[in-house]
């Protein structure tokens, strides 16, 4: 194991130039410190993105299981994700990473350039039953940086009611044209159209990118004649009544506010909706997001990464592999991803998920096509191209810029 001694630990500049490029706020809080961790402390420390589950919980009593099968005690915090990279990098740069990181996964190619986490060469995670298209969000420059706890993506959710109102067979939505055609009968019978988050942060550009995708455009150009069709789709929503002004604003959760009244025929939402819909006691069905002419458009995958960071003291890597693969082995990816409401990252559990559920197979077909925002080897590229785009589509949706305008203004931005 000793490829891992020559890392050297990133300084305090490459740090904070990365935080400001993933637009997290570098602090000096250092109240993530992990504490003195020789091999033999027998405390390994995990730091995760779900502070919603306390002590008690499935998530916490699993960690603790994962500790007792390796013969350790596990010390687990819980951190907001936005926090979480900034706390990350700054324990990297004080030499106190903890021995297991779950973070979003966009997140883990920013940790990895600056030389925070070991390849799954180096510290012998199995990633080889993981969907190569999921695996993909956690690999830069040709190296794999973790292995997915599960996937989350988007579709559009439908109230089977209204559409029913408004004479629209779901069956005939197959792609743009026959989508916006439904939405025109559903405003005719004085119901209203569809539903998203078009907001000015990463929620608005996660939104938008089905469509980007699905017009066959690339993020390395933003101003592509396919992601001006797809931004005139937006915009002529809007402009036509079909979408209301509110998406301008919109986050996730508004926006799935929206759909639970019951007045919209479609919403662009999350597979973390699924326990809402239940209780909004709507009649509702989902559909993946249709391309442009018809087929699935790729979503983009959101879930978190379980990586391991670099330690000053290898022999710690043992242990800490045996937790990750722990934490990732078929049984528990099965039930972590029942209680995260996340699709997993293997054929394997999301064949048994539907077999327990089988409302969930739209959503296995959506993450089966969805694809990482960092994917094509975009890595710390992703954030800045991802402001420049929310900036295009509220300039666009706004009327302060046409579609072509917005998006050439975010190409030449990026460049």
């Amino acid at each position: 194991m000793n490829s891992f001694s020559g890392r050297r630990r990133p300084t305090a500049v490459v740090l904070l130039s990365l935080a400001v490029a993933t637009g997290v706020t570098a602090c000096g809080s250092g109240s993530g410190s992990s504490g003195t961790k020789g091999a033999d402390s027998g405390t390994y420390t995990v730091w995760d993105p779900y502070p919603q589950f306390a002590k008690g919980s499935a998530w916490t009593k699993l960690l603790d299981k994962c500790g007792t099968e390796a013969g350790v005690k596990v010390k687990r915090t819980g951190f907001d994700t936005s926090d979480l990279t900034n706390k990350a990098l700054l324990a990297a740069q004080q030499g106190n990473s903890p021995d297991v990181l779950i973070v979003d996964n966009p997140v883990v190619s920013t940790l990895a350039e600056a030389g925070v986490l070991t390849t799954t060469d180096e510290n012998k995670l199995d990633t080889s039953k993981v969907d190569p298209n999921l695996l993909a969000a956690g690999q830069s420059g040709g190296k794999t940086y973790g292995t997915p706890i599960g996937a989350n993506t988007l579709a559009l959710y439908y109230n089977k009611k209204v559409l029913e109102q408004a004479g629209v067979d779901i069956a005939s939505v197959k792609d743009w044209a026959s989508l916006t055609a439904a939405l025109e009968k559903v405003k005719k019978a004085g119901k209203k159209g569809i539903t998203f988050s078009a907001i000015g942060t990463e929620e608005g550009s996660f939104q938008f990118l089905p469509w980007f995708w699905g017009a066959g455009a690339k993020l390395t150009q933003l101003d592509s004649a396919q992601g001006e069709s797809a931004l005139s789709l937006w915009k002529d929503w809007v402009k036509g009544g079909y979408a209301p002004n509110s998406v301008l604003n919109n986050t996730q959760t508004t926006s799935w506010q929206e759909f639970a009244t019951g007045d919209y025929a479609f919403a662009e939402n999350g597979t973390w909706q699924l326990g809402n819909a239940k209780k909004a006691g709507l009649d509702y069905g989902v559909l993946p997001i249709p391309g442009a002419s018809g087929g699935g458009a790729a979503a983009p995958t959101g879930g978190e990464f379980v990586t391991l960071p670099v330690q000053d003291d290898t022999g710690r890597y043992a242990t800490t592999q045996k937790l990750a693969t722990c934490l990732t082995s078929t049984q528990n990816l099965y039930d972590t991803d029942t209680t995260l409401s996340y699709v997993a990252p293997t054929s394997e559990v999301q064949d048994k998920q539907v077999a327990a559920n089988a409302e969930l197979k739209p959503w296995v077909d959506a993450v089966k096509a969805a694809k990482g925002r960092t994917s094509d080897d975009l890595g710390t590229k992703y954030p800045k191209i991802s402001e420049q785009m929310w900036k295009a589509v509220q300039s666009a949706l706004s009327g302060s810029k046409s579609p072509k305008d917005a998006l050439n203004a975010a190409q030449s931005a990026v460049k």
